[in-house]
């Protein structure tokens, strides 16, 4: 699924239009996209959680020229993971 049927199937969950369905969709993907770019951590209750995780820089190899180590940067990257009841509904 996509976001353009994402947005279609909201519409007709909840008998809305598509344009506020829509309106709705980008408001809580920017509310999470501007959460996360703070730092904070975002938990709805039986969706799942959203943060922010930081990887340390380290020394790397390149496999065709084993002699020159780089060095792979430090890293911020967004991170999600469902709920456990999002979890189960999946696996039935």
């Amino acid at each position: 699924m996509n976001k353009t049927e994402f947005i279609a199937a909201v519409a007709a969950k909840e008998g809305l239009e598509k344009k506020t369905a829509e309106k709705a969709v980008n408001a809580v993907i920017a509310c999470i996209g501007d959460a996360l770019a703070s730092g904070d951590k975002i938990q709805i209750a039986g969706f799942g959680t959203f943060e922010v995780r930081e990887r340390a820089a380290k020394t790397a190899r390149q496999p065709q020229n084993r002699r020159r180590p780089s060095m792979s940067p430090h890293a911020r990257f967004p991170l999600s993971r469902p709920a456990k009841v999002l979890k189960t509904r999946l696996q039935s």
